[in-house]
């Protein structure tokens, strides 16, 4: 029986979560959806797409540069429905 030295291997840490790092991220969804899903944890879906329970500061994150460029292409005016982000 032999032992074998195996030649060094470079670990990098996975940053992303699978999911095009939309988890580092405040996204902007419709207030009220926002409301609702916190207090029943039904998932609702960002400007972007994903599909989250919102849970958490959204102060703590920055905008989600997808959401925020659809928010700013989106008419002006979108009265009492308008978009918050979570």
């Amino acid at each position: 029986m032999s032992t074998k030295i195996l030649p060094e291997q470079k670990t990098t840490p996975q940053t992303s979560h699978g999911d095009g790092d939309h988890e580092r991220f405040a996204h902007y969804a419709d207030k009220h959806k926002i409301t609702e899903s916190m207090v029943t944890g039904t998932p609702i879906r960002a400007l972007c797409g994903k599909v989250w329970v919102p849970s958490r500061d959204p102060k703590k994150y920055p905008v989600c540069p997808e959401c925020k460029e659809i928010y700013e292409s989106l008419p002006v005016g979108g009265g009492d429905k308008g978009d918050n982000k979570q």
